[in-house]
């Protein structure tokens, strides 16, 4: 078959020719493929995009005026704070209720850092039992279910690499007790690979080198798969969004829902406070009025290290990837379908074919990918809150095998809250030295959501935990 004479002018005019040069060595069917993951691409876009990202290394802009955002901190002040509070977690738990509110978990990714070869949210955590992350999810959104009195439909944004397997290994599980009806899988959209040339690079003779193209796709997958028009059908308002690698996180969280609500925020956030001033964490910051995200490795020296006259850090503020979201909100921003965040230069080692058609898997980064963030949205909206977290209750970041923000952490970070649960419902816990649990401790999230549900449990049963048990309840 031939290339259309409208794609093919479209890709001659983006310097793009190199891309067709093996045409005539592949099938039909191939073609056909080909074509129709060209049609995809916009054309347009591309100089602009490889002369601002490609052969220009971009820096961001820090505004004069930058400053730090403020918030609501995680426990009340003043009488004010505490009444303001007390009415926000009742409008939580309406919302609730009344079904206003879904999750939406980003799961695009795989495992390969933790040394696991598949999805990374069916990665075994729990320190007992080998729970997995999606499992973790799961029994959380069953229980606010149980605990709220409706049930929640939970959005999964899956990737073309792992959509397939994440799907099987829900379906293989009964999904986790849910119902299938329940959850949504839909899957985001994909930015061809450039190599430092400019040039898109082919993964084969007949398909280019494609990425996701960052959890900001996530606003634009969901009108493309029709996840807005399903949580519009159910009477969804607030979307709850958070990373798949945080089973520490809570999936719905009546105050700050209620504080998104009576705040009249289109966009909200999780904030928690840094251990230092260069945490890689991106930091909240205000400027002309509008709040945003400044990353660790682009806020200056001067700024991070900035001190209040009492010692503490200025720019305090840091961003676990926690998110409320208004329908609404979503929908106003990609009506045109389409949506225009900036996007994010990565440099990596990226296999592709050279000029003759013969694989190549580089040893060092050899072009870029371009990510767009979803925190590039806060800007964009008319009223943002941010709010004040205790890492301990919500953040525990499953990234690497070892070390810092680790399996190892993550696991021992579980096994912390879900003793600090029992202790502050009254049971004893053997401890360390350290501090540190003398036990293995998992409370199964069908259990317990919260505090609340802990102390419930305790005095349901009578729980006794010796020095170095395992000990799942």
């Amino acid at each position: 078959m031939n290339i259309s004479q409208e794609l093919a002018e479209s890709i001659r005019a983006a310097g793009q020719e190199h891309l067709l040069r093996f045409w005539n060595d592949i099938t039909e069917d191939e073609q056909r493929a080909f074509a129709a993951q060209l049609e995809k691409i916009d054309f347009s876009i591309l100089p602009g995009l490889i002369r601002d990202y490609v052969l220009n290394r971009p820096r961001t802009a820090i505004p004069d005026d930058l400053g730090p955002a403020p918030y609501f901190p995680a426990v009340p002040r003043n009488d004010a704070e505490r009444s303001l509070y007390a009415r926000a977690e009742k409008e939580g738990r309406e919302l609730l209720r009344a079904g206003r509110v879904c999750c939406l978990t980003v799961a695009g990714g795989q495992g390969t850092r933790l040394g696991f070869d598949g999805p990374k949210g069916t990665y075994p955590i729990g320190p007992v039992t080998g729970r997995t992350l999606f499992e973790y999810f799961a029994q959380n959104i069953i229980r606010a279910g149980w605990k709220f009195g409706h049930p929640l439909s939970w959005y999964i944004m899956t990737s073309s690499l792992n959509h397939a397997a994440t799907t099987d290994f829900f379906r293989k599980n009964g999904w986790f007790g849910l119902k299938e009806e329940q959850v949504f899988f839909f899957t985001q959209g994909t930015m061809p690979a450039f190599g430092y040339d400019g040039k898109l690079l082919l993964a084969s003779k007949n398909a280019l080198s494609l990425s996701p193209d960052g959890h900001g796709g996530t606003l634009l997958a969901l009108r493309k798969s029709g996840a807005l028009d399903r949580m519009k059908k159910e009477g969804t308002d607030i979307i709850s969004y958070f990373q798949v690698d945080n089973p520490l996180v809570h999936v719905v969280d009546p105050l700050f829902i209620g504080m998104h609500a009576l705040e009249g925020a289109e966009m909200s956030a999780v904030m928690l406070s840094k251990t230092g001033p260069f945490e890689k964490l991106g930091n909240f910051c205000v400027s002309g009025g509008r709040l945003q995200i400044i990353e660790y490795s682009d806020l200056p020296q001067e700024l991070a290290e900035k001190r209040n006259a009492d010692g503490s850090l200025a720019f305090v503020a840091g961003s676990p990837a926690i998110h409320l979201i208004r329908r609404d909100f979503v929908e106003q921003l990609t009506a045109s379908g389409s949506l225009r965040l900036p996007w994010h230069r990565a440099d990596k080692k990226i296999p592709h074919i050279d000029d003759a058609g013969n694989p190549v898997v580089p040893a060092e980064p050899n072009g870029v990918k371009l990510e767009s963030f979803i925190f590039d949205a806060l800007p964009l909206a008319k009223k943002t809150m941010v709010m004040e977290f205790d890492r301990r209750e919500v953040f525990a970041p499953t990234k690497n095998k070892t070390g810092v923000d680790s399996v190892e952490s993550c696991r021992q970070m579980l096994v912390d809250r879900d003793a600090a649960r029992l202790e502050g419902a009254g049971v004893k816990i053997p401890r360390k030295a350290d501090g540190t649990p003398d036990a293995l401790i998992e409370i199964s999230p069908l259990e317990v959501l919260d505090a609340e549900d802990a102390r419930t449990l305790a005095a349901s049963r009578n729980i006794v935990i010796g020095p170095g048990a395992e000990v799942v309840l």
